[in-house]
């Protein structure tokens, strides 16, 4: 019984005293840094994310919500640990996220790996410094706050930096070239999006990055589309001010794991490749609003091409619509200069609800054939103003599609041949 009581008293002693060395164990400038972004950040309202920051009890490394450390790698003989995962708020559905700014002595965690700030309402700049001095930084995302001015040049050329999303700011400014060029030989997911402000131009280089995904939609660049870099998964730079035509991007190069491309939204122009229609693995293909003209090419495959979605809506589109284009699972060709009558291969997949929306509005189509099957419920059908008289099933528009009516038939005279006004 006695050596019983003293393995206990000494297993107390030990738990007794854990706590105040495990005090010591991270090192003193992360320490520092916590401080610091605890002052500089603040819970919105209904947020306890910082409620277990107590910096006079426990130790951050074990207790602190958001923080995991590592033992110090370039060190290895050090006493200490050093702050390598850093996630500022939950991102849960109930949690408004923080408020407040970014201190510049985040920097100081050295070693952080992954660094994550949740949405919420943080204002001010991105420390210009972040990037040079955290180089170990592998996932970086401050996304769906109220971030200002620019992309610091720092985070170009980071060794280990995989993913980079700063998307839902207010950042402004340049992107930094380096950021699309194989000066980045580790980044391939870059999200920028919806910032409103980024400008420039994507740089000839990127052809030759090993990015997988890029999302640089709604802001204000410009300039042409440079040739794909053959890596590309996921493309998006809707809704900015680029233009040119695609034969550079789209038909000098093989992209063939890309599976989402959105255009829309810019000054493009020109005939749309035909090349787009053959790559395998897209599903997704978005070029509406845009100046894309002539005819409609989607070349005849070996292995049947399959869409997701299909949108060519409001460009200057001229010709008649290609038999191919019936496997896609959505089809937008609304306000164009189509002409001829709706393929039969388009018609069938309609009825069959293969095709659960086909929107062809705003055109001179001169006929949709008609089907003995009623169409199916879940499929939406728009053929209002063209050069025929409307199906039944040809009203189910939405509500910004105009007038449920079939176009003056002197437009369709005239146009019978050019598919124009």
């Amino acid at each position: 019984m006695a050596k019983l009581y003293c393995s206990l008293s000494i297993l107390f002693l030990f738990i007794s005293i854990s706590p105040s060395l495990q005090k010591t164990s991270l090192h003193p400038t992360d320490l520092s840094s916590l401080h610091d972004l605890h002052t500089s950040l603040q819970g919105l309202p209904g947020t306890k994310f910082f409620s277990s920051w107590d910096f006079s009890s426990e130790d951050p490394c074990t207790t602190f919500t958001g923080v995991v450390c590592s033992p110090e790698e370039q060190d290895p003989s050090s006493q200490f640990f050093r702050v390598s995962v850093l996630t500022l708020g939950t991102g849960l559905a109930d949690s408004p996220g923080l408020t407040g700014t970014l201190p510049d002595s985040i920097c100081n965690l050295t070693s952080l790996a992954v660094l994550v700030l949740y949405p919420g309402q943080v204002t001010g700049p991105i420390p210009s410094s972040l990037g040079s001095s955290l180089r170990q930084l592998r996932l970086l995302s401050l996304t769906n706050n109220l971030l200002t001015g620019p992309v610091p040049d720092s985070l170009a050329g980071l060794p280990d930096l995989h993913t980079l999303d700063l998307s839902n700011n207010r950042l402004s400014g340049p992107i930094p070239p380096s950021l699309l060029l194989p000066s980045s030989p580790s980044l391939k997911v870059l999200i920028l999006s919806n910032n409103g402000n980024l400008t420039g131009e994507i740089p000839a280089g990127f052809s030759t990055s090993q990015i997988l995904h890029l999302d640089l939609s709604h802001n204000s660049i410009y300039g042409e589309l440079p040739m794909l870099p053959a890596t590309l998964r996921y493309l998006s730079v809707a809704d900015n001010s680029m233009c040119g035509t695609l034969e550079t991007a789209l038909s000098g190069t093989t992209v063939p794991d890309l599976a989402f491309l959105d255009l829309s939204m810019n000054a493009f122009s020109g005939q749309i490749p035909s090349f787009v229609f053959s790559i395998p693995t897209l599903s997704s293909i978005l070029l509406d609003r845009n100046n894309f003209t002539g005819t409609l090419i989607v070349p005849v495959t070996d292995t049947p091409v399959s869409w997701t979605v299909i949108d060519l809506s409001h460009n200057g589109i001229s010709g008649q619509i290609p038999a191919e284009v019936a496997s896609a699972g959505a089809l937008y060709l609304n306000s164009n200069r189509l002409i001829g009558s709706v393929p039969d291969r388009v018609v069938r997949s309609v009825y069959t609800g293969q095709m659960t929306t086909f929107y062809a509005q705003h055109n001179f189509l001169s006929e949709f054939p008609t089907q003995p099957d009623p169409l199916p419920e879940s499929v939406a059908l728009c053929l209002s103003y063209n050069c025929m008289v409307l199906p039944l099933a040809g009203s189910n528009c939405p509500v910004n599609a105009g007038p449920l009516q079939a176009r003056p038939s002197e437009q369709c005279s005239s146009s019978a041949s050019t598919g124009g006004d």
